[in-house]
């Protein structure tokens, strides 16, 4: 198990630093919602409906199977993931932390140090 933390960590992708619009992943800024996997980052994450998460918008990260889903509601904390959406993901077996973004960025990077099968779904926005 020891060997699995390590590799996943030196393979994963950490935020560095976070604010209003902007995240920076392995070096790398960002500028748009995005969607962090253990092996890739992928930006310009839409939602169907906007600022109220839908099934849908996370088929991609609930494909991974990941232990955790950690959601970045926004700055403000105004994006919306309806109770339906947090019972359908937690009937997966799949655990789910709601934050605002900067909380769920540090989230995040705890989880993935302490070798946990991660994700995170943030809104960098509102």
């Amino acid at each position: 198990m020891e060997q699995f933390i390590k590799s996943m960590i030196g393979r994963s992708r950490m935020i560095e630093s976070y604010d209003f619009g902007e995240i920076i992943v392995d070096g790398k800024r960002y500028f748009s919602d995005l969607l962090i996997f253990p092996k890739k980052v992928l930006s310009g994450w839409w939602r169907k409906k906007g600022h109220s998460l839908c099934i849908e918008d996370l088929k991609d990260v609930i494909k991974e199977k990941p232990e955790v889903i950690v959601i970045g509601t926004g700055y403000a904390g105004l994006m919306n993931v309806p109770k339906d959406i947090r019972e359908q993901i937690r009937n997966l077996g799949i655990d789910l932390i709601i934050q605002r973004t900067e909380e769920a960025c540090k989230t995040f990077n705890e989880l993935l140090k302490a070798g946990i099968m991660v994700v995170a779904a943030l809104h960098l926005t509102c």
